[in-house]
């Protein structure tokens, strides 16, 4: 099932929004201290071409720098991102068909704005799973 959504994902919007996180990737290269925002885009356009079957998880550990990085980043091209995937979200939520698709854009927007500290990960890896509460 995950295979027939993501075709239909790939043709629908997420060969476009992989472009713009491409793009945005491009123009951070150019700078050697937005190296890593262009590192972090690459990934996140590979995310939005195929993301049906994996997850994003964030890491514990990231810190200040990723946080300082993430605020540099909203400004810069996250929130252009983000209102690319609710509009996108939006369009495909008009048809039934395209429901699971919008919802999967909308789950997209918040690694879109904060992408220095997440990790895309298969939804069958171990650390996809949520915390039992026996755990916490």
């Amino acid at each position: 099932m995950k295979t027939i959504l993501n075709i239909l994902w790939l043709v629908l919007c997420g060969l476009w929004m992989a472009i713009g996180y491409a793009v945005a990737g491009v123009i951070c290269f150019i700078l050697i201290i937005t190296i890593p925002f262009g590192i972090a885009s690459f990934r996140m356009a590979n995310y939005a071409l195929w993301p049906f079957g994996r997850t994003i998880i964030r890491s514990p550990g990231s810190g200040t720098p990723s946080m300082l990085g993430n605020i540099i980043w909203l400004i810069v091209a996250g929130i252009w991102l983000a209102i690319g995937h609710i509009t996108t979200g939006l369009a495909l939520c008009v048809t039934i068909i395209g429901i699971p698709l919008g919802i999967a854009s909308f789950k997209m927007v918040p690694v879109s704005l904060l992408p220095l500290g997440a990790q895309i990960v298969a939804t069958d890896d171990p650390r996809a799973a949520p915390a039992s509460p026996a755990m916490q």
